[in-house]
């Protein structure tokens, strides 16, 4: 029995390994193999593909299932932000874009009909490349991440007055008010019911779901919630892909979203590389040869011109222009959705078959260099920013007044959940300190509760108008890899003493933010092992003495390790002022401490945890190198001096032994 292009499939993989693994070899990513594959699979040069719409519509699930799982990825919180750039920032990149379109065409003569025809061409941008481009290099949660995001999910709204439009310029539909009227009210009705029971339905169908304890009834139901969905809003006229966006937006408040999520990613990468691999097939390599320098000129235009007016709708936003580069230059390319728009627009006669070709052929190039644009724009951004700094007054961010008084402070750049934690600490410790926010939005919501300001901090300006010179500490909690860096960079140039502490997401960026000058560099991958080791031991009722050790160690050797590999000649007084294995700890002696009473000389510090005594704090006063008699007492803030992984495992002698553990343990160990 032969199965429809089912042989065409198997084609498509082994040619798509070949070429994926020869991009591997020259560093290219893989989105780039898969287009070349459908290139080569296509009609113009190997012709393994005969039935392209059967592979088409398979895409288009690909595509939906894209939006699906970043629907999911979207917290409450994360929505309720979108919303402004959703509908403003959506909006106006569309808006400025159909009109600066419409314009230029009707300067070179053409009506103003086929002028707003081409504009929506031009306004959609690839979701599917975007986002997936975006979560492989971990971006999806970075301020432009979200914007890009947020411009996307409008374009998708827009899609389905888009299509209607197509025959409404063309002059082939005859519409009333009223028919237009029922035609949105039924689709808002429909929608709406639709939402309503999935609010009210969903837990209680998640919930007897898991009940089952069956993988297979789990994975089918998602898929059919997620299809199901896309069906809908395909029936209403409006994409697939936002009806399971909306899918993944109700499916993100279950309990077990986690489930669902590592069910139906497999799928959805296997579908999604068939969507590249369709994408091109579209090309004609023998109209290409033909209108070489044509289709090229043309490209460059196109990522140059939408990236400018992209820029307005990330500006008025109040994002820095950094920011706005780096969206812009993401959503440089045509969308997949505009191919379903150029298609109708041929039918119906709003362009010939050459424009349509020459439109085909610069949309995948636009796609094929989109993995390089997205690589480049925080260069980009960065040298465009220094630029206009160079040229441009100090003008304050804001929100931010520079107090000239403020001095020995913190600055935290980036105030999410643990930025926010940071300032708590900060404020009840009394240690002064000022945050930098660069999502607007933030700023306005904490403006008058926290010392907060707007703007970007890879910018030496906004570093020197938070008093960068006289700072003790910078703490770096963004998700953005390359602004990380960036900001590393000008920090160290305009305080030298400056002591950085930098979150990155991966082990990996460790070692190159220390070699740019970072003191700390604290990996969420790393940690979070840590993190799920401690809990494991805890279970098996290891001591909390042992579990704090193993994690000290652990820490100490894999930092030591990477820093050795960042490389690095240092100098003999790098090298002693940095002490990478020492340090000072400044610890409480608790109520429970068996220190509590005890002289100097009898608790046995030195000898047994190999740390020493440097001074202890006491009523605001400081004994430093007290004496062999001093007696220890509560609340005695005690600073000592030893290797980082010993200061660690001390912590118990001055906490008091851990409930439900040896409580003589401590004690002995003193004794």
């Amino acid at each position: 029995m032969e199965v429809p292009f089912l042989s065409e499939i198997v084609i498509i993989f082994l040619l798509s390994i070949g070429v994926t693994l020869v991009c591997n070899r020259l560093r290219l990513p893989a989105t780039v193999g898969f287009l070349i594959t459908g290139v080569l699979c296509g009609p113009t040069v190997f012709g393994f593909v005969t039935d392209r719409e059967a592979i088409d519509q398979v895409a288009e699930v690909g595509v939906a299932m894209l939006l699906f799982t970043i629907g999911m990825e979207l917290s409450g919180e994360a929505l309720s932000r979108l919303k402004r750039p959703v509908f403003l920032g959506g909006s106006l990149q569309i808006g400025l874009t159909i009109a600066a379109v419409a314009g230029l065409a009707l300067a070179y003569g053409t009506n103003w009909q086929r002028g707003v025809f081409w504009g929506c061409l031009v306004a959609l941008s690839s979701s599917a490349i975007v986002l997936r481009i975006l979560q492989e290099k971990g971006a999806s949660s970075t301020p432009t991440g979200r914007l890009s995001l947020a411009i996307l999910v409008f374009q998708d709204i827009m899609v389905a007055p888009m299509l209607l439009c197509v025959p409404l310029l063309a002059g082939t539909l005859d519409l009333s008010l009223e028919q237009a009227a029922l035609s949105v009210l039924k689709v808002a009705l429909i929608l709406g019911g639709v939402l309503v029971v999935a609010h009210f339905g969903l837990n209680r169908l998640m919930e007897a779901v898991m009940r089952t304890r069956t993988r297979e009834i789990l994975l089918l139901t998602t898929l059919g919630l997620c299809l199901g969905m896309a069906l809908l809003t395909s029936y209403l006229g409006l994409s697939l892909s936002l009806g399971a966006f909306l899918a993944g937006l109700l499916l993100a408040r279950s309990q077990y979203s986690m489930s669902v999520i590592s069910g139906i990613l497999p799928y959805r990468d296997v579908f999604m590389s068939l969507f590249f691999i369709s994408v091109g097939m579209m090309l004609n390599v023998g109209y290409f040869a033909g209108h070489f320098v044509t289709i090229i000129v043309g490209t460059l235009l196109f990522v140059l011109i939408k990236s400018v007016l992209t820029l307005p709708a990330v500006l008025v936003q109040g994002y820095p222009l950094r920011a706005a580069i780096i969206t812009a230059l993401s959503l440089a390319q045509v969308g997949e959705f505009s191919f379903v728009l150029a298609a109708q627009g041929l039918g119906a006669g709003l362009f010939d078959m050459d424009a349509y070709q020459n439109f085909l052929a610069v949309s995948v190039l636009t796609m094929m260099l989109t993995p390089g644009l997205i690589a480049v724009a925080p260069a980009v951004a960065g040298a465009v920013a220094r630029l206009r700094g160079r040229n441009a007054p100090a003008v304050p961010e804001e929100g931010a007044k520079k107090d000239d008084a403020l001095e020995d402070h913190l600055i935290i750049v980036g105030f999410g959940i643990s930025g926010k934690h940071l300032a708590h600490v900060a404020h009840e410790s009394g240690i002064p300190y000022t945050i930098l926010e660069m999502n607007p939005e933030t700023v306005r919501r904490y403006r008058d509760k926290e010392p907060i300001s707007h703007g970007d901090a890879s910018q030496p300006v906004v570093l020197e108008h938070l008093g960068v010179e006289k700072a003790r500490v910078l703490a770096i909690i963004i998700s953005d890899p390359a602004a990380v860096r960036a900001i590393t960079i000008e920090a160290r140039k305009l305080n030298p003493n400056l002591y950085i502490v930098a979150r990155t997401r991966f082990v990996t960026e460790v070692a190159p933010l220390h070699s740019l000058g970072a003191n700390e560099v604290i990996a969420e991958e790393f940690e979070t092992s840590i993190e799920v080791f401690s809990h494991v031991l805890a279970q098996y009722l290891v001591p909390r003495q042992d579990i704090d050790a193993f994690a000290a160690h652990l820490r100490e050797a894999n930092y030591r390790m990477i820093r050795r590999m960042s490389n690095s000649v240092d100098s003999l007084a790098d090298a002693v002022g940095r002490l990478p294995d020492m340090g000072v700890q400044a610890m409480r002696v608790g109520p429970d401490s068996p220190l509590c009473g005890q002289e100097l000389k009898d608790c046995g510090l030195r000898p047994n945890y190999g740390v020493t005594v440097v001074a202890i704090l006491r009523h605001d006063e400081v004994e430093a190198a007290p004496g062999p008699h001093f007696r220890f007492e509560v609340d005695d803030v005690v600073y000592i001096f030893g290797r980082k992984d010993k200061l660690l495992a001390v912590k118990p002698v001055f906490s008091g032994p851990v409930r439900g553990h040896d409580e003589g343990g401590a004690q002995a160990a003193i004794a």
